[in-house]
């Protein structure tokens, strides 16, 4: 049996929800992100739709929880789930703030060229207050993922049977 129908309902449900998910993130991240850009989907032989983006997308997602601040995300169902992710010793490694710091152009007050007026300290100062901050608040959920998947699972079944009862009527069309 030709399986056209469910596959292209599978295709347009995958399209729909990479699609979204990047216009969720970009309207809440500025656009044009890395991880917009490594957002995909891919329909395997078995009919499953399976999504890939880039690692740090789920934190995104769900949000991670601080040492004081307890986050959570908009799960499928858009109800208020608690994030399986949390800070507990460590924060975000202040090398990789450092490198985000200089890439987005961020010069705090009283700093010039990566060095402060006062105290001669590099821009790794400044970092490490940013991922004491991280820590203590976590990050806050963004559900960019979780909406567009939620709006998309709402009618699967009833669309996901209309295309498999378009297949079934075609097939027996054929063997008449």
């Amino acid at each position: 049996m030709d399986h056209k129908n469910v596959e292209r309902y599978l295709n347009s449900l995958g399209t729909q929800v990479v699609n979204r998910a990047k216009a969720s993130l970009g309207k809440e991240k500025g656009g044009g992100t890395a991880l917009a850009g490594s957002i995909r989907y891919e329909l395997t032989k078995e009919f499953t739709v399976k999504f890939f983006m880039a690692s740090y997308g789920k934190f995104l997602d769900k949000g991670v929880s601080g040492t004081q601040v307890k986050r959570s995300f908009k799960n499928q169902e858009n109800q208020d789930e608690k994030s399986p992710f949390s800070y507990t010793t460590k924060g975000p490694p202040i090398d990789i703030l450092s490198k985000w710091i200089k890439m987005k152009g961020i010069k705090p007050k009283g700093f010039k060229r990566g060095r402060s007026k006062k105290t001669g300290q590099y821009l790794a100062g400044f970092a490490y207050l940013i991922s004491r901050k991280i820590k203590r608040d976590g990050i806050k959920a963004l559900s960019f993922f979780q909406k567009p998947y939620g709006l998309a699972m709402k009618n699967f079944d009833f669309l996901y049977g209309q295309a498999l009862r378009q297949d079934i009527e075609e097939a027996l069309k054929v063997k008449k």
